[in-house]
């Protein structure tokens, strides 16, 4: 999960936390945080549930790669969709989302 809140102390930081049916956690990340996910196994299922219904048009990504976050990925990244290899990197003015 990315911090993107405007103002915030821990602004464009990430945290990563390891889910699997072993340690039986479950994480909760708030508005005004990106998301995303690597499987570290070749069978995994993944349920996740938003505050409000999906809208294509509210739909916006960050590049897994991007070295302002500089994300540590467990693994290296071996497939990822063209949308998500799509998304621009962030820009230098990029000041952060109001909640």
């Amino acid at each position: 999960m990315v911090d993107l809140r405007a103002g915030s102390p821990t602004f464009k930081q990430w945290h990563g936390v390891e889910l699997s049916k072993d340690n039986m956690r479950m994480v909760y990340i708030p508005e005004g945080f990106a998301h995303g996910f690597q499987t570290l196994t070749n069978n995994a299922e993944l349920i996740y549930h938003h505050s409000a219904f999906y809208s294509p048009e509210y739909e916006h990504g960050l590049r897994f790669d991007d070295p302002v976050l500089a994300i540590n990925w467990p693994l290296p990244v071996g497939a990822i969709s063209p949308k998500d290899q799509s998304y621009p990197l962030i820009a230098n003015n990029f000041k952060g989302i109001e909640i």
